[in-house]
Order: C-alpha cells, then sequence, then structure tokens
C-alpha cells in the first residue's frame, strides 16, 4: 500500500469521528440549558478549550455565547476543527482514496458532506439543531457500519480504525479534561446537588451514559465516571479501550515495533495513574500525560508509515 493512500484513509477517519464528537459535544450542551435552574448560567467557553482553540476564537468574535461558540465550532472556515471544515478534510482524503474504499462508502460521505452544507444555518439556530447534528452524528455512524460489513479487513481498513480510535481517544481525554474542571464552575461548593447533573454531561458527551449506567448501578458520581471513561476495556469510547484497539491494528502492520512500544507505555501509564483517585489538578497532569502520549503514538505512526 502506498504511504498517500494509508495517510489519506488515517485522517479520513480522524476527520470523521472529530466531526462527530463536535456533533455530540454541542448537542449534550444545549440539552444542559433545559436540565439547569435558571439562576446557573451555562458556560460555553469550555467547548472551546476543549478543541484548544481559544485563541483563534477570540480573534473573530468578542464573546463566547452560546451563538458564537455554535456558529465558531460548526461552520467557521477560521476553526480547522469545525464540523464544516473537518467533513470538508474527510471528503478530500476519500476522494483521493476512492478506488481502495466501497463505492457506497464513497457515496455516504459525499451525501454526509452535501447535507451539513445545505444544513449548516439550522445546525446554528436553535430551533432544528439538535436534528441537524443528530443527523451528523447518524450518518457518520452508518458510515462505520458500511466500512465494517464491505470493506476487506485488509491494511488499508487497519489504517481507518487506527485514525478513528486515535482521534476518539484524544477528543475523549479533552471531553473529562474541560468538561470535568470547568463546565459547571458556580456549582462547586454553593449547588452540590446539581453536581450528578454535570457528570451526567460529561457521559452523555460521549455516549456513555446507558452503558455506565448499566455497569455502575450507584448514583453518578465522580470517581466511578472517571474509571468508567479512562479504564472500561469494554465500553467503545474508553481511553483504554482506545488503546487496546490501536495495539491489535498495529500488530497487523509490518515495522510496528516502535508504535507499539508507543502504545504500551501509555497503556502502562493509563493503568498505573489510577485517575479516579485524582484530585482536579492532579487529573489536568495526567490527562495531559495521556494527550502526549497519543501524539506520540500517532508521530510514531506518521514516521512509519507516511
Amino acid at each position: 500500500m502506498l504511504s498517500r493512500v494509508a495517510s489519506n484513509l488515517f485522517w479520513m477517519a480522524r476527520y470523521l469521528e472529530r466531526a462527530e464528537n463536535t456533533a455530540r459535544l454541542i448537542n449534550v450542551n444545549s440539552h444542559l440549558l433545559m436540565d439547569l435552574p435558571t439562576t446557573v448560567k451555562l458556560g460555553w467557553e469550555p467547548i472551546i478549550d476543549i478543541l484548544s482553540a481559544r485563541d483563534d476564537f477570540y480573534e473573530h468574535y468578542e464573546q463566547a455565547d452560546e451563538h458564537s461558540v455554535v456558529k465558531f465550532m460548526v461552520t467557521d472556515k477560521h476553526n480547522p476543527s469545525s464540523i464544516i471544515n473537518s467533513l470538508t478534510m474527510a471528503r478530500e482524503n476519500a476522494r483521493t482514496v476512492r478506488e481502495i474504499i466501497p463505492t457506497e462508502s464513497w457515496e455516504q460521505i459525499n451525501a454526509l458532506y452535501l447535507s451539513a452544507m445545505q444544513n449548516r444555518a439550522s445546525m446554528v439556530g436553535r430551533r432544528h439543531r439538535y436534528e441537524s447534528l443528530t443527523a451528523v452524528i447518524r450518518s457518520n455512524q452508518t458510515l462505520t457500519g458500511i466500512l465494517a460489513g464491505i470493506m476487506t479487513h485488509d491494511e488499508g481498513y487497519a489504517f481507518l480504525r487506527l485514525g478513528r480510535n486515535l482521534e476518539r481517544g484524544d477528543m475523549s481525554t479533552r471531553i473529562i479534561d474541560v468538561r470535568s474542571a470547568s463546565l459547571l464552575p458556580e456549582l462547586n461548593d454553593e449547588q452540590p446537588a446539581f453536581e450528578n447533573i454535570q457528570w451526567m454531561g460529561v457521559l452523555k458527551s460521549m455516549s456513555a451514559y446507558q452503558m455506565y449506567r448499566q455497569k455502575v448501578r450507584l448514583r453518578i458520581n465522580r470517581p466511578d465516571v472517571l474509571k468508567f471513561l479512562f479504564l472500561e476495556e469494554r465500553f467503545p469510547r474508553s481511553l483504554a479501550h482506545t488503546l487496546k484497539q490501536a495495539k491489535s491494528l498495529l500488530h497487523d502492520l509490518p515495522h510496528n515495533e516502535n508504535a507499539i512500544k508507543a502504545v504500551d507505555t501509555l497503556q502502562s501509564r493509563l493503568s498505573d495513574g489510577k485517575p479516579q483517585s485524582l484530585k482536579q489538578g492532579s487529573l489536568h497532569e495526567f490527562i495531559d500525560e495521556m494527550q502526549v502520549g497519543l501524539i506520540k503514538i500517532a508521530e510514531e505512526i506518521d514516521e512509519t508509515y507516511f
């Protein structure tokens, strides 16, 4: 397989996963508006921080109100991680490997892109935002099913799944870091009754709420949520699961020693770190280590294969 093709498949999957996760984030934050008392002001600025885009945002917007943040995250051409830009890049990568991926998957990506472009105003406005963003999520899930069901599970499919899992692990750590610290800072001491709403929001941002409740039948609490999202290997969006998948996929590729070593190092640090017992400051430092480790894995893959 050509390095160019492998890189296109890898980044196509990353951009698609990024668009899906961004859509989930905006939907969940919008729903929290209805769950909280009117005396609590919901912050939208943390959503920008999840993508490390604060500087870029304030170059073009004066304040982080709902409309500005949603527009920046969905349609703004100055934000490389916006949903529209992510889908544009995914479509461009898919276009260059049309001979490798199934025709049905190219048609699905193209349809997803065209639909998002047509509905970009609806995704920003409140009235039809949920339906429009949910359409992005479901279209992406349909594409995942198409690729799993009819694409040959060869090296190309391995690079595609590598990209998806690394992006998912990256977004998961960002969501946990920012949302656990600053989504609802007003509630820390004054209204502890709403703490479970905050952690419910973290779970729903990763579509983990139902699976968490099946495994943990107690009241939602910080240690159990962190343990589930970091260490539950059977949940597809946990960091432990994404690393396990990455290592398994790398075993099917040649010249994998350096990349597998980087995965092993991060897995060891994850299992030894006990994130569920960390205070917020230590948790932030721990997540920074996870981020650096994920970057190291991506760099090893890039250097070896691309």
